[in-house]
């Protein structure tokens, strides 16, 4: 009952009072990475699949500039990173303009969080399960480690959330994020910025 229908009213009460009261804050956000990605914009909006595998788009803060070298690439992660888009994606703050899209109910506050659309054809069986449910802004595979997990545990852990989902584990995941957040745990992984490219085999 409460994952197919007390969840969604949930989180839709909850975001809109934290909205009211946290804007002021997303604005002055938002300059400030105008500024520092050098006028190229502060938000990010990004094509995901969400709640069984329906396209939408994510909303995050950009914290990388378009930098690209003589060939027209993108530069490394590493280098995009501006000092700004490190203090904002290391305090999470990067996530924020996703509760646009849980009010809009493409998302969850709790769940798996939404991969790229690249990686759909790639999934097992049991892995492309992660979509019986909304993807969320944080979830139970970002309270064991985030982006320092390997690929396959993080399925593991988003499968078990999928099939125990409950209002006490949502509570639960929402301090052990809390937590997260404010020790700035598994932002990178070992070799990465953010998180390797899964390839189907990781």
């Amino acid at each position: 009952m409460y994952k197919n229908f007390f969840k969604r009213y949930f989180d839709f009460i909850i975001v809109l009072c934290v909205l009211l009261v946290i804007w002021p804050i997303l604005l002055v956000i938002a300059m400030w990475l105008h500024y520092a990605n050098k006028g190229t914009g502060a938000f990010f909006t990004q094509e995901r699949p969400g709640k069984d595998g329906k396209i939408f788009k994510v909303i995050k803060f950009k914290s990388m500039t378009d930098e690209r070298d003589a060939e027209g690439k993108l530069l490394p992660d590493a280098v995009r990173l501006t000092p700004v888009g490190r203090f904002v994606r290391s305090t999470s703050l990067d996530e924020l303009p996703q509760l646009i899209n849980v009010l809009k109910g493409d998302m969850a506050l709790i769940g798996p969080r939404p991969l790229l659309v690249q990686y759909l054809p790639l999934y097992s069986k049991e892995q492309a399960r992660r979509h019986e449910v909304r993807p969320g802004i944080t979830g139970w595979a970002q309270c064991h480690g985030r982006n320092a997990i390997s690929w396959t545990d993080k399925f593991k852990l988003d499968v078990w959330y999928v099939d125990h989902c409950s209002f006490l584990l949502d509570l639960k995941i929402v301090f052990i994020t809390i937590k997260k957040v404010f020790i700035r745990e598994g932002i990178s992984s070992r070799t990465s910025v953010t998180m390797e490219a899964f390839t189907g085999d990781n």
